[in-house]
């Protein structure tokens, strides 16, 4: 596929096929994903891979605060990627110091890009993904047993979209760019 269909092509998927994803899939999504740009080359980005629908479905009922729909697109999908970020890296010194007046802001732009880079990689290879930013990060991160260094920073479902939606209207070049 060519990289601008990709870019135009890519959807939110809440509805997928019965069709399974397998852990050697995710793998080779994750492979390309490693690629994306960090702070400093910090790959501070981690991917907890949910296969097991039992797993998935507690995640589903207990880790979406009450966010009924969440909790139907976790269920409804093959797998769920719970993206986390080590803490305390990206924008800071050695010291523990921030580089930048941004703060703690690069660690959320490393997970951003890291997140975009592994849903594009997916509908590249012909997967369909959503990115859900409602969740309770410590009921997941207890179900996981996910380290307190790591903060859940996206949790993305996965698998073989079920039609494609309609592409949503997108703002004139005009609208967001100012030349000077």
């Amino acid at each position: 596929m060519e990289f601008t269909e990709v870019l135009k092509g890519r959807r939110s998927i809440r509805k997928y096929s019965d069709k399974p994803v397998t852990k050697e899939e995710i793998e080779k999504i994750i492979e390309l994903t490693r690629f994306a740009p960090t702070w400093k080359n910090s790959q501070t980005a981690r991917f907890y891979v949910i296969l097991n629908p039992e797993l998935k479905n507690q995640i589903a009922e207990k880790g979406t605060c009450d966010f009924s729909k969440n909790k139907l697109n976790i269920q409804g999908a093959p797998a769920l990627v719970v993206q986390t970020t080590v803490d305390g890296i990206s924008g800071y010194n050695p010291d523990g110091t921030f580089t930048t007046s941004k703060g703690t802001h690069w660690q959320s732009f490393d997970a951003g890009i890291a997140c975009q880079t592994f849903c594009l990689t997916a509908y590249d290879r012909g997967f369909g993904t959503l990115i859900m930013g409602i969740f309770d990060e410590e009921k997941i991160r207890t179900i996981l047993n996910i380290p307190e260094t790591e903060s859940i920073s996206a949790l993305i479902a996965l698998g073989y979209a079920d039609g494609t939606p309609n592409a949503p209207k997108r703002k004139e070049v005009s609208d967001i760019m100012q030349s000077f």
